[in-house]
């Protein structure tokens, strides 16, 4: 039931927005959660799921944060959630799973990138325990709720950025080798995708297709926060004086394009039997062709695609086990 790593021609592309793609169709009486829907593309994506009469629940790490910027917002429902916090994760989990909701739309959205080194409680690197870890435990509690819906999608976020690294199956959690904030960013992101793979395989068959993307370049998302002034000037991103550049053929997009390829994952026909691949621009995105030399943020604005290692079944299998291990969630 895989499905081809190639374009099918969405007639949408990188200067869609999230409106755009969802014109025509009503998502009333369904229900979504998209973590770190408060912020940036997750913002947009809740807003764009409410107009089309979707019930939306935003899991939050800061309700009061939360509830300011969903402020007149219907039908938003906020509950308290820290994607690196394995008891809060089941928490809400459990809270969800006793309203005997269904659930159609999973977005795994929220993230971090390229912060110093900082480990959650249990040990592991944040970047992976909030990018990755959290999302994946979410997921897997959510099973029976997207089994319910009876044809559901989980949609996780991930980026470009998973060029910068493979999964690192033998140190994860950078114990044993230098912490490089860009190699755990990447290596968070390509456990996105892989994410998308492994559930796809697994719950076809059960209704439940799953799949990733790279929303684009967002400065305005704070995402960037870490990365000085100077590196996003180099690349294009802001110009002089901080503003940011909007460019979408080389990637950077306002919000409201950003979260295009979001909602149409998560809505569109277009992907009716189709599951486990990494979208870009609106569309299914073409396999990458693999290049040698360091990976830079520059080579965002020419370089497209998903790497092949970011798709291979065999990690994505295996990746599932360790994430069974390290969460202490087993998925059935």
């Amino acid at each position: 039931m895989s499905t081809p790593q190639k374009p099918i021609d969405s007639e949408f592309g990188a200067a869609s927005t999230a409106a755009e793609v969802i014109r025509g169709i009503s998502l009333k009486g369904k229900t979504a959660i998209v973590t770190g829907g408060y912020s940036g593309i997750g913002l947009e994506t809740v807003r764009v799921f409410v107009a089309a009469g979707a019930h939306v629940i935003v899991p939050a790490r800061s309700r009061t944060k939360a509830g300011d910027a969903l402020k007149g917002l219907r039908d938003v429902e906020i509950e308290s959630m820290e994607l690196s916090d394995p008891k809060s994760v089941n928490d809400f989990a459990d809270r969800f799973l006793a309203s005997d909701r269904a659930l159609p739309i999973l977005v795994n959205n929220a993230g971090i990138m390229a912060p110093p080194l900082q480990r959650d409680k249990r040990g592991y690197e944040l970047q992976l325990s909030t990018n990755y870890l959290g999302h994946f435990q979410l997921t897997a509690r959510l099973l029976s709720a997207l089994r319910r819906a009876q044809g559901a999608r989980v949609v996780s976020v991930s980026s470009w950025g998973h060029r910068f690294s493979p999964f690192h199956f033998e140190d994860p959690n950078f114990e044993r080798r230098e912490y490089n904030p860009w190699l755990g960013y990447g290596q968070s992101k390509t456990g996105n995708i892989l994410l998308a793979v492994e559930v796809d395989r697994r719950y076809a068959r059960d209704g439940i297709r799953a799949f990733s993307l790279h929303p684009g370049g967002i400065v305005e998302t704070g995402l960037v926060v870490h990365v000085p002034q100077a590196e996003l000037r180099a690349v294009g991103a802001v110009d002089e004086s901080g503003k940011p550049i909007i460019d979408p053929d080389k990637g950077f997009k306002t919000v409201q394009q950003g979260a295009a390829t979001t909602v149409w994952c998560a809505t569109s026909p277009q992907l009716e039997g189709k599951g486990g691949v990494y979208c870009e621009n609106v569309d299914i995105a073409p396999l990458a062709v693999e290049r040698s030399g360091n990976v830079t943020l520059g080579d965002s604005t020419e370089q497209n695609g998903v790497m092949p290692y970011a798709i291979d079944p065999e990690s994505a299998q295996r990746l599932w086990g360790l994430s069974e291990k390290l969460t202490g969630v087993s998925a059935k």
